[in-house]
């Protein structure tokens, strides 16, 4: 490829951006906390974040991290090692997080359903010198001082913060995680308090050099088809994403914008679109816990957010939510969905109650995450992950032989760009590791099967793993589940293969949930399928459910749906966490 090919040869979407989306972006050698402080300096009085009616200016929350990153010095934390955060979406997430960035250490932080047994190991894989977390979390604590050599401990505290009931909500998730205790009443045993240890440090910002190569992040997958892996994430990869997608959102204001930000930080898509963007842009981040309707309602209608990252299970929660208009969510201007494909009728049902933009996307945790997007202004094609953000590169390469394959042909779908992961961590650099079986040549190899279109958009067609043997055919859940959410009565629907009684095949079932107040029969399902999909792909059973189990992000576990104990195994939460 020369300086002089013509670029829509092998970059057939970039006709389709929106105008004010570069085909290009300057990638900065910059860490990433050069974004909080030029925020701070630009929109010192700006709202950083809001919580539950307490703002953090720009200002206050540059001091913040300044005060905690000179604590963390202080605990021992040097360039190159490892702080720990597992904590919910609060001022003191952001605050850790950056800190441990300007004091040159990188940031570990476990999945969103990661149990207290995860964690540990996560901790023993990684050796960080602080766990920032929860005094809440008592149970993770327990466990982690019984540890030998346990990294020092900083807790903080939201008892007072938050809502009787969003605390139990909070604690119930972490409490199965065998993590969290509500005996709080003593003063904890074990630990330091971050406003204690934060108290007399200093407000400049530590000296301490830190480049764009520099490790930022290690972030753990779901543990999709194996353990969890840790991704490691420098800073270039996340200065990277997050000006990719801020300029895919046109009409942005620096220091105007608000973001709803309930979709976990400490998951790759929620720490880059809810965080890192916001603070790029000097935007206020409306932080929440948890998602809870009544309560994300209540702020939107409140603080009129501009911007709302989220995960399908969250728009289909709020179409169908009583008297859902009166909140008034026409201050939302663009929502970017991740975390799973975004069924048809959902994006329509939420653009027509909010007259706002909501298109899918589409990453992995490999990538920081994000690498694909409908453009919001114009140029969305339902159904479709849309078309690489500026920078990046991707294709469809033969599942056997991965030669590259023209537009229409199903294949895998590979990427590259300036997002894409230094490496797993503990790979070795000698003999074969499991960062050389998914990145090659600058390639990231997703897993997922796909296929381009002429116009250089990408459909997710299914997980390699979740493809469904039956018989010599191969059934993609996604066809099938589309059909059934045709019938208006679906309110959510997960396909799987199930074994059959053939050897090495299986069959087509559906788990549904139905609306509420409705009737629905497998009857009228099965009809359905039979009038819109080839007969190997019609369900040989559908299983009605009142809900699907679904991960902290909101991504149904199809797995849990075969197994028989109902034990949550991990699954991932973006559309393709992990390789």
């Amino acid at each position: 490829m020369t300086s002089t090919t013509n670029p829509l040869e092998y970059r057939p979407w970039l006709k389709s951006y929106s105008p004010s989306t570069p085909a290009t972006v300057p990638i900065p050698e910059q860490p990433l906390h050069k974004f909080l402080e030029s925020a701070a300096y630009w929109v010192p009085k700006q709202p950083a974040t809001i919580f539950y009616g307490k703002k953090l200016t720009y200002f206050q929350l540059e001091r913040l991290v300044n005060q905690f990153a000179h604590a963390l010095h202080g605990l021992g934390v040097s360039p190159g090692d490892r702080v720990m955060v597992v904590l919910p979406n609060i001022p003191q997430m952001v605050v850790a997080y950056y800190a441990a960035l300007k004091a040159g250490a990188a940031v570990v932080l476990p999945n969103p359903d990661a149990n207290a047994a995860q964690i540990i190991s996560q901790i023993s894989e990684t050796a960080p010198k602080v766990l920032v977390t929860l005094r809440e979390f008592a149970g993770l604590v327990q466990i982690v001082t019984s540890q030998p050599d346990p990294p020092e401990l900083i807790l903080t505290d939201i008892r007072r913060a938050v809502s009787g009931g969003v605390y139990k909500k909070m604690l119930a998730r972490w409490q199965a995680a065998g993590a969290a205790s509500v005996n709080l009443d003593e003063p904890p045993k074990f630990g330091q308090l971050m406003a204690d240890v934060m108290m007399d440090s200093p407000v400049e910002p530590p000296d301490v050099a830190v480049s764009a190569d520099s490790l930022a992040v290690v972030i753990y997958t779901g543990g999709t088809t194996s353990d969890p892996k840790g991704v490691k994430l420098t800073h270039k990869n996340l200065v990277a994403n997050a000006l990719q997608t801020r300029h895919w959102v046109p009409n942005l204001t620096h220091g105007a914008e608000r973001f709803l930000s309930v979709v976990p930080l400490l998951h790759s898509y929620g720490m880059t679109v809810a965080m890192n963007v916001p603070i790029l842009l000097g935007a206020a981040m409306i932080l929440l816990p948890v998602f809870e309707v009544d309560q994300v309602l209540a702020h939107i209608q409140t603080y009129k957010p501009t911007l709302f990252p989220g995960v399908p299970s969250m728009y289909t929660a709020l179409n169908q939510a009583p008297n859902v208009r009166q909140y008034g969510l026409s201050s939302i201007k663009a929502c970017i969905s991740g975390g799973a494909p975004l069924p048809i009728e959902v994006q329509e049902a939420f653009e027509k109650l909010t007259h706002a933009h909501l298109v899918e996307g589409y990453g992995l945790t490999e990538a920081s995450p994000i690498t694909h997007a409908n453009p919001i202004d114009g140029g969305n094609k339902v159904g479709f992950i849309g078309v690489p953000l500026p920078n990046t590169d991707a294709r469809i390469v033969d599942l056997v032989s991965g030669e590259t394959l023209p537009p229409g042909t199903i294949g895998e779908l590979v990427v590259r760009g300036p997002q894409v992961m230094a490496g797993y961590w503990g790979d070795v650099p000698e003999g074969s590791t499991e960062t050389e079986s998914v990145l090659r040549d600058g390639w990231l190899f997703t897993g997922d099967v796909a296929v381009m279109d002429a116009d250089g958009y990408f459909q997710i067609i299914s997980r390699k793993r979740d493809a469904i043997t039956a018989g010599e055919y191969s059934v993609y859940p996604r066809d099938v589940e589309e059909v059934l959410y045709e019938n208006n009565k679906v309110m959510e629907v997960a396909v799987v293969g199930v074994p059959a009684e053939q050897e090495d095949t299986q069959r087509v079932k559906a788990y549904v949930v139905p609306r509420p107040g409705t009737t629905l029969s497998k009857d009228e399902l099965l009809e359905l399928c039979r009038r819109r999909l080839e007969p190997y792909a019609v369900p040989w059973d559908i299983e009605f459910r009142e809900e699907l189990p679904k991960s902290f992000v909101g991504k149904v576990l199809r797995r849990m749906l075969t197994t028989t104990d109902g034990q949550q195994s991990g699954d991932h939460m973006t559309n393709a966490d992990t390789p």
